[in-house]
């Protein structure tokens, strides 16, 4: 730090911490209304700053060098004085790197009109925003600036010396998290240059380790201060939700301990793109921000269990949601989200009755809405928690659910399964794994009630606006918890399968995901970062295509699952399997439909396929279904005790063959295998099928794809 740089910060003195929210996401803008709603919510909570930087308002971001008309000027200013009136530090972002010629002095000319038009508006806090754009140079600028760093920090420098210097001046690097960072951190070139040459009066955004930052720690902080030669400002993503329009985030702001406030120059957060739905992230985040001065926040006390000892995620919460809940009772709303109010007494309208009737005793009862309790909104924030946690609730829901699916057969042996017979006297051995079963299924339907009422209540809260922001996400997980419902409901005998379940013909409604959907199951680690993770495994395999070098590996466990188990018996007194010449390596896979699974000791399985089977059929004398008519095969060895690479490597092996064409598979097995037939059977998707002329011992099943 140069000499008249170093007096002039000891003149300004020590500058406050930085709070707030940034509306930086891609999407529809909020509204003028709602950014005076939060500036009036930031100066209740004590948050103090706003940086104005949503991605789809044109003249931030694509047509940056156009100037505001007239209209536009007028709600700039009115929304700039508006956070001036609360307390809260405007701050005015620009993002020009899509398209900017660094070396061009008429870009840069036009740079800092802008940002003098938008300084005229009262405005006296800006930020330059560099991120999510091309990294490679035009010719001119190569010839101009050694990197992009140099280029970009000689244009920040320039516009921030242009301005005056302002106290506020935020800086945001193409490379804003360490996983950007070549080849790391500390020894990123990129990240070196800015905080080498930028200003020191420049603020540098920070989003984390990642984009989406599950934890931020103390020692990450330090080592990228270290490079910038400043504390950072961290951009926090942790409630952002424009990467995926089915999440929204109402968890608290958590996994950010206390011990970095006096690391930073500050935090903002870029919240979920629906306003109201916003109410938990900015509220958590204040709470968080009172821990700058020191002492434990005062609404918010610390128990013995609480690993910081000046925040609590799950008391700032509760804080939160009781205020949330004033909002939602709250009829002091604009009338458009809720549509003009009826007018009594006007010869021309039909008097309303409702009041009036009564129903008679043998009637339905007039429907009435139960008010929503703060139960109901811990609810909602547990189903819709953080990007890489589910709130308890929902991971007991998930939990309860893989249990009744995967002990499905206890439901079985229950006495009162038995449909059309008398319950037998004593009961039978496994009797106390069916208590449990009907046990944990009864407490997971009340747990889907609770859902199915929470949604109930909300839809009938009197402020509309919050309802609006939530429904689509609230009626999603309501039609999802309700097909777990009644798939449960199914496996307990119940009643008939749901329309709705196992369903070859469902109706659009009845699954989720459209064309992405398809895509992701289509790739082989499709479902791998889900946040419900099944019991541990105590090995790692992996899954891969089959290569030249494995064919021999594939007839090894072949063979060897021939000569084990319930397989002992001769083969010469056997009908042969299609399937058998297709693993013994004597037909070949069809092409992308060969896949082997290795663990630490090895290859210990595989997955083939023909994606026509009819040749291979023929040689055994049978008839393939056109329905069915590409044949798969898999096999393991019992070693492998994990069902879920399994599942993983035909789900892959499916995909290969839906992508070839084919409209179903089908597998043949020995009557005897019953490993095998327990496996495909636990997948759901593969059924019985009857095939006229099939040999007694074997059985044929397939899946429609």
């Amino acid at each position: 730090m140069s000499e008249p740089d170093r007096a002039d910060q000891q003149r300004r003195g020590p500058r406050r911490f930085i709070s707030g929210v940034v509306e930086g996401f891609y999407g529809r803008p909020w509204t003028m209304e709602q950014r005076t709603e939060l500036f009036k919510r930031e100066q209740t909570w004590g948050l103090n700053t706003y940086l104005y930087a949503p991605k789809d308002d044109y003249k931030h971001r694509m047509y940056w060098r156009d100037l505001y008309s007239a209209e536009e000027a007028e709600l700039l200013v009115a929304l700039i004085s508006a956070a001036k009136q609360h307390s809260v530090e405007f701050i005015y972002a620009i993002s020009p790197g899509l398209d900017i010629t660094f070396s061009n002095p008429k870009e840069v000319a036009a740079l800092k009109r802008k940002l003098d038009q938008v300084k005229a508006f009262g405005c006296r806090s800006f930020s330059l925003l560099f991120d999510d754009i091309e990294t490679e140079m035009c010719p001119a600028d190569k010839r101009a600036f050694s990197s992009f760093a140099h280029a970009q920090v000689a244009v920040t420098n320039e516009v921030y010396q242009h301005l005056g210097g302002p106290e506020t001046f935020l800086f945001c690097p193409t490379d804003y998290c360490a996983a950007f960072c070549t080849p790391n951190v500390s020894q990123s070139s990129y990240l070196h240059t800015v905080g080498e040459n930028l200003l020191p009066g420049i603020d540098i955004l920070w989003t984390g380790p990642k984009v989406v930052s599950h934890k931020i720690s103390v020692e990450s902080i330090e080592e990228v201060s270290a490079v910038l030669k400043r504390a950072p400002v961290i951009w926090d993503n942790i409630h952002a939700n424009d990467y995926d329009p089915q999440r929204l985030f109402l968890g608290p702001y958590k996994d950010r301990p206390t011990g970095l406030i006096p690391k930073l120059r500050g935090v903002l957060t870029n919240p979920n793109c629906e306003f109201f739905p916003n109410f938990v992230a900015i509220h958590t985040l204040a709470t968080w921000c009172k821990a700058a001065g020191g002492a434990e926040p005062r609404d918010v006390e610390m128990g013995d269990e609480e690993e910081d000892p000046r925040y609590s995620p799950h008391k700032a919460l509760t804080l939160a949601l009781a205020d949330w809940l004033q909002e939602f009772l709250s009829t002091d709303q604009p009338a458009g989200p809720r549509g003009p109010r009826l007018r009594k007494g006007l010869a021309d309208e039909e008097p309303m009755q409702t009041d009036a009737y009564a129903p008679r005793p043998d009637d339905n009862p007039l429907y009435t809405a139960e008010p929503l309790t703060l139960e109901d909104l811990r609810l909602l924030s547990e189903l819709f928690y953080l990007p890489y946690e589910h709130g308890p609730t929902a991971r007991t829901m998930l939990q309860e659910l893989d249990w009744l699916r995967s002990h499905s057969q206890a439901a079985a042996s229950g006495p009162d399964q038995v449909r059309g017979r008398s319950p037998p006297r004593s009961p039978p051995a496994g009797a106390p794994q069916a208590a449990e079963w009907r046990s944990r299924a009864q407490r997971f339907d009340g747990m889907c009630d609770a859902v199915v009422q929470m949604f109930n209540r909300l839809s009938n809260a009197p402020n509309r606006s919050v309802l609006y922001d939530l429904y689509n996400y609230i009626c999603d997980i309501k039609s999802g918890v309700g097909l777990a419902r009644a798939y449960v409901k199914t496996l307990g005998g119940h009643g008939e399968p749901s329309a709705q379940l196992m369903n070859t013909d469902p109706e659009p409604w009845g699954f989720r995901g459209g064309l992405s959907g398809e895509f992701q199951r289509m790739l082989p680690c499709h479902g791998n970062r889900d946040l419900f993770k099944r019991p541990p495994t105590t090995a790692v395999y992996c899954v891969r295509p089959c290569l030249p070098g494995d064919e021999m590996e594939v007839q090894r466990i072949f063979k060897e699952m021939q000569r084990s188990g319930d397989e002992r018996v001769s083969r010469v007194r056997q009908p042969p399997l299609i399937c058998d010449s297709l693993s013994a390596g004597d037909i070949s896979p069809s092409p992308q439909c060969a896949l082997v699974m290795e663990d630490d000791a090895g290859v210990c399985g595989y997955a083939l396929a023909l994606t026509d089977a009819k040749p291979a059929a023929a040689k055994v004398q049978r008839v393939t279904s056109e329905d069915f008519p590409s044949l798969v095969t898999v096999q393991v060895l019992p070693r492998v005790t994990d069902p879920s690479p399994v599942k993983r490597m035909i789900g892959w092996l499916l995909s290969s063959i839906k992508s070839s064409g084919s409209t179903g598979a089908f597998c043949e097995l020995r009557r005897g295998d019953r490993r095998m037939l327990d496996f495909y059977s636990k997948l759901g998707s593969f059924r019985p099928r009857d095939v006229a002329d099939l040999p007694q011992d074997i059985l044929s099943m397939g899946t429609s794809l």
